[in-house]
């Protein structure tokens, strides 16, 4: 059985006391419990007070095999962004805009260079996603046409070599678009004219979709994700239903992070779709799913750290 936890981003205190609040045990330098293991949804780094003790708990974890663990887009974009450009020397895949550098900031400032290559090496090593005998873990977004081309692609190169960082982050490579959805989730492109504000003050023109939903019938409103509200009433272009594949409601239960929801309290997106990220680098809090076989999700088995 397992226990699901969203997005850390460096709050490794947050992390402790959810994993004993949990049952967890620090045995000989990792968490243990005596019958269940965890599954972390990636985004271990950036943004946090405290990225190093977030990695120094969870890499024990998942090599003595307490835990499981997979790759978050901010591990991605780590990898990219410490990864010279093929064609641009003195360049990286991932550039180095002020924006980018931002996002990255905490991390640069709070592990050393060599500290940094260790883990950078140990992200390559994290898959992209678990499907497992009763239930399925992703960071954003279950898309089985998606995966299988990142799946081949993974078999070619045998593991997530510097090739295939460069095929998956670089826009226009064959990679780019199939590791957006399973990293970083769906969008859904508005109307001309039409926009809003992110979290972190960027305006955007493509909302992040309820993939798990049949769009039939949506509005842009009610088809954004609640992370990225917008008042807008308009039918959802073809092009947006088009792409849409809804998450069958017979399929295993799925969990993702990613998404930078708020709530007072966590629920299920879906019967069979949850996701634990409650913003806790925001003032949200850090939430886990307590998951013991059930293919019908409940809100009664989300077990979170009230925000202070």
């Amino acid at each position: 059985m397992y226990d699901l936890i969203g997005d850390i981003h460096g709050h490794a205190d947050e992390l402790v006391q959810l994993l004993e609040t949990l049952g967890y045990n620090d045995t000989q330098g990792a968490y243990l419990h005596p019958e269940r293991k965890v599954i972390f949804l990636g985004d271990f780094i950036d943004r946090g007070p405290k990225i190093r003790q977030v990695l120094e708990t969870v890499r024990p974890m998942v090599e003595k095999g307490t835990a499981l663990a997979v790759m978050g887009n901010h591990e991605l974009n780590a990898l990219a962004y410490h990864t010279e450009d093929q064609e641009a020397s003195g360049q990286y895949v991932r550039p180095h805009t002020p924006k980018n550098e931002k996002q990255h900031r905490a991390t640069l400032q709070q592990l050393e260079p060599d500290e940094l290559q260790w883990y950078l090496d140990w992200f390559r090593t994290l898959p992209m996603w678990l499907d497992l005998d009763g239930l399925r873990a992703v960071h954003a977004c279950w898309d089985e046409q998606a995966m299988s081309k990142i799946a081949v692609d993974l078999k070619q190169q045998g593991g997530i070599t510097t090739d295939f960082v460069y095929s998956a982050c670089k826009k226009g490579n064959a990679l780019y678009a199939p590791v957006e959805v399973v990293l970083k989730g769906k969008e859904g492109k508005l109307p001309d004219g039409a926009s809003f504000q992110d979290k972190d003050g960027h305006e955007r023109t493509e909302i992040r979709t309820r993939w798990y939903l049949d769009p039939k019938e949506h509005t842009y409103q009610t088809y954004a994700l609640q992370s990225d509200e917008i008042a807008c009433g308009l039918g959802l272009d073809e092009a947006v239903i088009a792409a849409a594949t809804p998450y069958p409601c017979t399929a295993q239960p799925v969990f993702v992070g990613h998404y930078w929801l708020s709530a007072n309290r966590p629920e299920v997106l879906a019967e069979n779709v949850a996701c634990l990220d409650f913003s806790v680098a925001k003032g949200g809090f850090l939430c886990a799913y307590r998951w013991s076989g059930e293919q019908k999700l409940s809100n009664k088995n989300f077990v979170w750290l009230k925000g202070t």
